[in-house]
Formats: structure tokens, C-alpha cells, sequence
């Protein structure tokens, strides 16, 4: 099969297409025919690598993964050939205090499908089946591969951790990102006033139309100061920041009295000073995020399946062009997901 990988840690050059076996499901698995692959940040943060990171190459990245169910391996019950699925990329122990809780994204051996094991970007993947998710009849798969990662991380950071209630306000910093456009959607849902911050002035009518009461322009204006003037010097109950080094103390200073802010990322940079003062002074709360339990990823998955989220493809790559993929992610020029095709 033919497969996206990279045998060492770099830039897009490293990305290569080359034919690797097809691999055989073992007890539990499914091998699934991949038809749409999303990328995500992470893709490009794996590819880069860490220090500390170490992981065995070659390696296939892709998290966000839809297609069609292949092959099945022993013990595997309530799934046929050729049925429609998307994937949890969630990965866990099942045995944890964690997992026994229902909370499998903070498993202690907690890991995800594209980072830690071969994932999507190919023509085949090995996927637990118990991960599978039905996609319903005419979801297009690349819409469908646009949804788990994302959707799943902005509704644990939007509802579960960071609390939205009807009425309150939202603040989604950098919104044209795919965890954003979907943050953005879940505001509305819950009734929220929305308020998102972007770098265009098209990204700012799209949001618009996404469901955004109010866009900032962070390139022409300062947002901070425009923030804190749309919410009367109140500022937001609820800051969503996955940008970090450069924009986390404005978002503290834009969150309001008793507010939140659910950290989930940091593009930008993953160090940086912090002004303590503010947070303990104004009583906020900073809430780490990352991923969803498997509850709340039904949940989430169960709205886009009903349109009532709807999944933002920016645009769709061929696997052959995998490097383009990648750098368009880089320039952050997208609104939304780029999703490789199969």
C-alpha cells in the first residue's frame, strides 16, 4: 500500500511516498480502507519532533481518519465489510483509575492514533475497533474525517472544563483554526455570546457566518483593548486560547472576574512568562485541556452527525501531495481543515 511517512524528524522534505506492506488486524482490530485523512497541528509537531520524543521510524502520521471497514480481526463483533466508519484516535488502557472513571483522555498511558502508532495518512490503518464511529449514509468522508479530533477537543474545553452556560461569554482566540471553527459553533449551541479573533478580514466575515457575534482583527487592531471594549471592561467568562507564548497574557487580561480560560494547545510556543497577579487577584480559573472522553466524543460526534456542528474543510490535498498539505498548514493560511484525500 502506499503510505505518507518520514524516516527522520524535519521540514516537509522529510514527508516521502513510499509502498509499505498492508498490515494484517490482530485480535480487536479492524483494518480499515482509508478514504479521507485530516491534518491536524499535531501532524506537523510529530513530523518536527521534540526533545524527549522518541518514537519509531519510519512513521505515518494522520489522527483524523474516515473510510471504509476492510478486514476484521479475531474476537471483533458488530462490524461488516465495506461499512462507513470515522475513528476515535483516542487510545487508553481501559484499566486505569482514570479509564475505570470514564475519563480515558487522562489514562497514564494515554495515547493518540497518528502520533504514537501509525495513523491515516495511507491506504490502510489498524484502528481498535472498539474506536470506530458510524458514519451515517451520504456524510461525505471528508467532512467526516474534519470532525473527531477537532470537534472532540472544543467541546471538552467549551463544555466539560471550561463550564458554558446561556448567557455568558465566550472568547475564541485565533479563530480560524479547526478546534476554533467548531469552539465557535458549540458557543452558539449553548447560547453564548460569541466574540473570535482572526487575522483577515475574509476569515472575519466567515466566522461571521459561522455563528461569531463579534470578530477582531488581531493584525489591524489590538485585540485586547477591542475585547475588553465589547464586553463593557467586563471581559469574557470563558477565553479559549490554543495559540500560547504570544497571546496567553492579553487573554488573561480579556478574561473577566471569576472567568476562565481552557488552555488546549500552544502554537505559538509551549514556555512563557505568566503575571501571576491577575489570576489570583480576579479569582480565574486556568483549565488544562486536551482530547475527550469517550463520552463526550459520542456526544459531539452524535451533533455533526445531525448537522447541528458542521465540519469546516478548507480544502482537500491528494495523498501523493502530502508536503503541500503540510506547508498550508504551516502558513496557517487555512480556515479550517486540510484533509488528504485517499
Amino acid at each position: 500500500m502506499r503510505a505518507a511517512l518520514f524516516r527522520r524528524h524535519g521540514g516537509s522534505e522529510v514527508l516521502e511516498i513510499a509502498e509499505v506492506p498492508i498490515p494484517e488486524p490482530g485480535p480487536g482490530e479492524v483494518l480499515l480502507r482509508v478514504r479521507a485523512a485530516a491534518l491536524n497541528r499535531l501532524d506537523l509537531w510529530v513530523r518536527e519532533g521534540w526533545e524527549g520524543l522518541k518514537l519509531p521510524l519510519p512513521h505515518v502520521g494522520g489522527s483524523d481518519i474516515a473510510g471504509e471497514v476492510a478486514k476484521l480481526g479475531q474476537g471483533v463483533a458488530g462490524w461488516q465489510a465495506g461499512e462507513r466508519v470515522a475513528v476515535n484516535p483516542s487510545l487508553s488502557c481501559g484499566a486505569c483509575d482514570m479509564c475505570r472513571a470514564g475519563e480515558d483522555c487522562l489514562c497514564k498511558d494515554y495515547r493518540i492514533l497518528g502520533e504514537h502508532t501509525w495513523g491515516g495518512f495511507a491506504e490502510f490503518v489498524l484502528v481498535p475497533a472498539a474506536n470506530l464511529v458510524r458514519i451515517p449514509a451520504g456524510f461525505a468522508f471528508e467532512a467526516a474525517a474534519a470532525a473527531p479530533l477537532a470537534s472532540m477537543t472544543a467541546w471538552r474545553a467549551v463544555m466539560a472544563r471550561g463550564r458554558l452556560r446561556a448567557g455568558e461569554t465566550l472568547l475564541v482566540v485565533g479563530g480560524g483554526g479547526g478546534v476554533a471553527t467548531y469552539a465557535i459553533q458549540i458557543g452558539k449551541l449553548a447560547g453564548a455570546r460569541v466574540i473570535a479573533t482572526t487575522s483577515t478580514e475574509e476569515k472575519a466575515k466567515r466566522l461571521r457566518e459561522l455563528g461569531a457575534d463579534e470578530v477582531v482583527n488581531y493584525k489591524t487592531q489590538d485585540w485586547g483593548r477591542e475585547v475588553w471594549k465589547l464586553t463593557g471592561k467586563r471581559g469574557a467568562d470563558l477565553v479559549l486560547d490554543s495559540v500560547g507564548k504570544t497571546t496567553f497574557m492579553t487573554s488573561v487580561r480579556c478574561t473577566a472576574r471569576g472567568g476562565r480560560i481552557a488552555c488546549c494547545g500552544g502554537t505559538t510556543g509551549q514556555q512563557w512568562e505568566l503575571d501571576i497577579r491577575p489570576v489570583y487577584w480576579r479569582g480565574i480559573d486556568i483549565l488544562g485541556t486536551t482530547m475527550a472522553n469517550r463520552a463526550e466524543t459520542e456526544t459531539v460526534l452524535g451533533l455533526v452527525w445531525q448537522g447541528k456542528l458542521k465540519p469546516i474543510v478548507d480544502s482537500t490535498v491528494p495523498l501523493a501531495r502530502i508536503r503541500e498539505a503540510h506547508e498550508l498548514l504551516e502558513r496557517s493560511e487555512q480556515f479550517g481543515k486540510v484533509v488528504l484525500t485517499v
